[in-house]
């Protein structure tokens, strides 16, 4: 079926009242969506309509405008929230293998996970820090725009369904341990140990309006980029350069990439398939 079987949409029309949205959003709830991928926008807005049995964009702005409750769950519609233990377990084996161990060359170290969603990924990196013997001397900055997403990583309550498919993830991300080793479960769900908690810092960012967060040694933020435009793409990308001590880590998602951009030559590669770079230092 068409996601916009049913709903009455010229190009031109559409085009303008998706930006007149986008404009409200921003100037009434401060959440700006407005250089985000044009085609990610409209996919997650056709989802709602379609649910809401909405017909037009401008139906979907006056629930906006009207009622702060719409507005909060479209808002949550249009964030990105996928994400999975040791997604790509290949990222996380290049990380032990060729990130760690310069990570360990400095006494303390900060790491900061942006976009980080429901809080999985950020609980692997954590895994895997306390199986390298670094987590403590760490603290992970875990952001997010998204208070929801937030108050789920913080509980760090998961599906046991889902354990399984995390468990084969941890196993080929070159893991020393057992998955479970670190969740302890309760009905069908499995709960993060407090242990790995400890040193994890939970806090509101938004990559979209905010500045640099952190004097950070990494920055991970995987697949977050691909739903904005090239000029938002650019803009983090000085976000997370300004945020980076010389010689620190900046690792993306597999489908995004700093090269052509105007801060490609701040970075050197150090694994180009899973999309690690490493600032250059500056010169005196």
């Amino acid at each position: 079926m068409n996601p916009t079987d049913g709903i009455n949409l010229s190009a031109g029309d559409s085009a303008l009242e998706i930006d007149l949205l986008l404009e409200a959003i921003f100037k009434k709830c401060g959440y700006d969506f407005r250089n985000y991928s044009r085609e990610h926008i409209v996919r997650r807005l056709f989802y709602r309509m379609e649910n809401d049995g909405l017909k037009s964009i401008s139906q979907l702005q006056h629930h906006v405008l009207h009622s702060p409750k719409y507005a909060a769950e479209l808002i949550e519609d249009l964030s990105i929230n996928v994400t999975e233990m040791f997604r790509d377990p290949l990222f996380f084996k290049s990380i032990r293998e060729q990130v760690i161990p310069v990570l360990k060359t400095w006494s303390f170290v900060k790491i900061w996970h942006a976009g980080c969603s429901t809080g999985e990924e950020v609980y692997s990196m954590a895994i895997l820090l306390k199986e390298e013997g670094l987590y403590d001397r760490v603290n992970i900055y875990a952001t997010d725009f998204s208070s929801d997403a937030l108050n789920k990583a913080k509980e760090g309550i998961y599906s046991a369904e889902k354990m399984k498919k995390y468990a084969q993830n941890y196993r080929e991300s070159g893991a020393t341990g057992t998955l479970s080793d670190y969740f302890h479960a309760k009905y069908d769900s499995a709960i993060v140990d407090n242990s790995l908690k400890k040193n994890i810092i939970w806090a509101h960012h938004n990559l979209v309006t905010d500045s640099d967060f952190t004097e950070a040694h990494m920055v991970v933020c995987r697949n977050v980029l691909i739903y904005f435009n090239k000029d938002l793409q650019n803009k983090v990308y000085g976000t997370f350069d300004s945020s980076l001590v010389g010689g620190g880590f900046l690792c993306l998602g597999n489908r995004e990439n700093i090269r052509f951009s105007e801060y490609e030559k701040e970075f050197s590669v150090v694994n180009n398939e899973q999309r690690i770079y490493k600032k250059r230092y500056s010169l005196p």
